[in-house]
């Protein structure tokens, strides 16, 4: 054994190696849906709402695969930090059968029923049937996507977050060629619109994940076997479900609230509906600076977990929250200066363009409160400590983000402006109490395993 391999995992992260990769692969995955976006409302804003709203039914599908791959990473990260890289390997193969079998029943729901969906969601009339038939393709294949999150999860576990960026990377030129050609029917390419956008999407990911099959092989700490895949593994099953399902309330209860206020702003109306998927879209940029930090922490401090360095672990957070703030307050301050321009990149209609640049300044008090949230949360889950953001998590978006949305947004007559004051007050609120909570170090007792020095001198591991 070389001295290099007596060295802990943890010690061989940095939070910069870790986190650069997820930075840039979050944006390329956002432009997924972005690329959309933009390349569509050359037809019509009618169009890009329409997809805009059904790229959100997509998000919300994508982010519940997330609570396979959320609990895959804090178990696979807390196994390898204590030195037990065979189970990694197995709980690594359990947790990606069991998202592509959720990933299967949400196709087929999407599949059947995503018209009955937009209906409830109060979509304009003229814009249900592109909406239908968008989500309708796309939704079919979110099984791919379900199969994507899971093996990210495992590959970014192990710290080799660079080939997950490749592969997103790969992915996105794919899909912007495939847009090129099949939207506007260019070289000879039929002209297929919205048909067109959805195929390019569905086949460029179909590639990105059999191109991530291949480096989970390369790069797994130890052989997954056909087996491991189909022999299910209770207390496997049980630590991905233990952090994953909370997570997944959590999910499931900021999906649900956004989708009810989204309904809200299609009662305002179909500008204001414009207007947010347009900010919405490089506000989900703001969004992942935060992401990438809060995910790189999770995997250094899971690791430091499964070691037992808990004072690390509590060092390493603190140290990445005011990391975070301070660089999404300046990115967004500095963007706040091209809000005009920024908004001008989707639309010529200045009643967009201005109303979307008075909900850019509020980005500047909003992104540094969503970034406690996201940074705190993911550190809090790679501790073991997940029941408690989805508890605080659904009392204040159902108690605090939905009514205040409706009243200042519909009843009080703000609108769209409305609508965002709630979303800050929320996040902020939110990001106060994970705070709170880190700073109590109650999630030092939640390790859901114990390092292997442990479980040599006679000590179980903690289900």
């Amino acid at each position: 054994m070389t001295l290099t391999d007596r060295i802990p995992s943890w010690k061989k992260l940095s939070l910069f190696a870790v986190t650069w990769p997820i930075l840039i692969d979050s944006v390329l995955r956002m432009m997924l849906g972005t690329v959309d976006v933009f390349m569509l409302s050359r037809i019509s804003d009618k169009v890009t709402g329409a997809v805009g709203l059904a790229n959100e039914i997509i998000y919300f599908c994508i982010l519940m695969f997330g609570f396979v791959g959320i609990g895959t990473s804090v178990a696979v990260a807390q196994y390898i930090g204590a030195g037990r890289e065979r189970e990694a390997g197995r709980i690594s193969a359990n947790a990606i059968t069991l998202n592509l079998i959720f990933g299967v029943l949400v196709s087929l729901v999407l599949f059947l029923y995503g018209e009955p969906i937009l209906h409830l969601m109060k979509l304009n009339p003229e814009q249900i049937g592109i909406a239908s038939h968008y989500l309708k393709i796309i939704g079919g294949f979110i099984w791919i996507e379900a199969l994507s999150y899971a093996v990210s999860s495992v590959i970014r576990s192990t710290g080799h977050t660079k080939s997950v960026m490749f592969v997103t990377l790969g992915v996105n030129l794919v899909h912007v060629a495939g847009n090129y050609l099949l939207i506007f029917g260019n070289f000879g390419f039929p002209e297929l619109g919205v048909t067109g956008a959805a195929i390019s999407t569905v086949v460029s990911r179909l590639l990105g994940i059999i191109v991530l099959f291949i480096i989970l092989y390369r790069r797994s700490p130890a052989p997954i076997r056909a087996k491991d895949y189909v022999v299910w593994n209770g207390t496997y099953v049980k630590q991905i479900l233990h952090v994953g399902l909370p997570a997944a309330g959590e999910h499931l209860a900021w999906q649900s609230q956004y989708l009810i206020i989204i309904s809200f702003v299609n009662m305002i109306g179909i500008t204001a509906l414009n207007t947010h998927v347009y900010v919405m879209n490089i506000s989900n940029y703001f969004m992942a600076l935060a992401l990438a930090i809060g995910a790189g922490t999770e995997i250094i401090v899971g690791q430091m977990v499964g070691a037992g360095e808990m004072k690390e672990a509590y060092k390493r957070l603190m140290r990445s929250v005011w990391i975070s703030f301070g660089l999404t307050l300046g990115i967004v301050g500095i963007a706040s200066l091209f809000r005009h321009e920024l908004i001008g990149m989707f639309t010529k209609d200045p009643v967009i363009i201005a109303a979307g640049a008075g909900i850019f300044l509020l980005s500047i008090i909003l992104e540094p409160g969503r970034t406690f949230n996201m940074v705190i949360i993911n550190s809090l889950r790679a501790a073991g400590d997940a029941r408690f953001p989805v508890l605080m998590g659904v009392l204040s978006m159902w108690g605090v983000s939905v009514p205040l949305a409706y009243a200042l947004g519909v009843h009080f007559g703000m609108g769209l402006l409305g609508v965002w004051i709630a979303f800050t007050v929320d996040e902020w609120l939110r990001g106060m109490i994970m705070l709170l909570r880190w700073r109590s170090r109650a999630w030092e007792k939640k390790a859901l395993v114990k390092p292997v020095s442990t479980l040599e001198n006679g000590v179980g591991m903690q289900a």
